[in-house]
């Protein structure tokens, strides 16, 4: 491994996102823009937003980052830059922490961004603090980089790609307690629940709402975050192949 080429990596990918307006629109202002319109949404009874805008801070950059970070990997997968850097000396490891490490960077901008505008302009209230939510965010939108760089493997085009939204990430919605409380599913589908990463990335954030201590619970939550974020990473590496011709 060599920090050098990690960094190297990490400086190209960041180039190529500094160059897509498009994909920076879907990073920072889409988020921003969605809790504004939830905010207004609910202008009547500002306290269902300070219920659900806290979770929406985690959800919208775990969403945009899987979509951003899924498609971007597969393109270098089927465009061949994966397969001719991986022809060099250049170990899996240094790529993996290359990619990781930009988008990581791109994840913490977004949510940094998002959490500014939810607290100072749309007058977000929460028990817990405002930093803390923040780090949760940020947090949440490496997941689904670490998660998106996994799935990419199983794509063939970026069609593909999205199509994982629906197939893993709307489960996820529908079960991590965001609509209706997990104790209140059906026995099997809080199995299905508690086996889930959006699961504890929603119900940290639950504990900061409600919360203004960290609480154990909390922690525990942050600890199986950071624990499916390198399971992702280390599943991500084991799809990369080594090519001959």
């Amino acid at each position: 491994m060599s920090l050098r080429i990690t960094l190297r990596t990490t400086g190209r990918i960041l180039r190529q996102l500094r160059h897509d307006p498009r994909t920076i629109g879907l990073l920072v202002v889409v988020p921003a823009l969605l809790l504004t319109l939830m905010r207004y949404v609910f202008d009547a009874e500002p306290q269902i937003f300070d219920r659900i805008g806290v979770i929406m801070l985690g959800v919208f950059p775990f969403v945009a980052m899987f979509l951003v970070t899924s498609v971007a990997m597969l393109r270098e997968r089927t465009t061949g830059t994966l397969e001719r850097l991986l022809t060099t000396p250049v170990h899996k490891l240094d790529l993996l922490l290359g990619y990781g490490l930009a988008f990581a960077l791109a994840a913490a901008v977004q949510a940094a961004i998002a959490s500014t505008i939810a607290y100072w302009l749309l007058d977000l209230n929460t028990v817990g603090s405002a930093w803390t939510v923040g780090g949760l965010a940020i947090g949440n939108a490496v997941l689904g980089m670490a998660v998106g760089l996994f799935v990419s493997a199983f794509a063939r085009s970026e069609f593909q790609a999205v199509q994982f939204m629906p197939a893993f990430v709307l489960p996820q919605l529908l079960l991590c307690g965001l609509i209706w409380p997990r104790e209140e599913m059906a026995g099997w589908l809080g199995g299905i629940s508690n086996a889930l990463p959006m699961t504890y990335a929603v119900d940290a954030l639950i504990q900061v709402r409600q919360h203004a201590d960290l609480t154990a619970t909390m922690w525990r939550d942050v600890a199986v975050v950071v624990g499916c974020i390198l399971v992702a990473l280390l599943l991500g590496a084991a799809t990369l192949r080594r090519r001959t011709t």
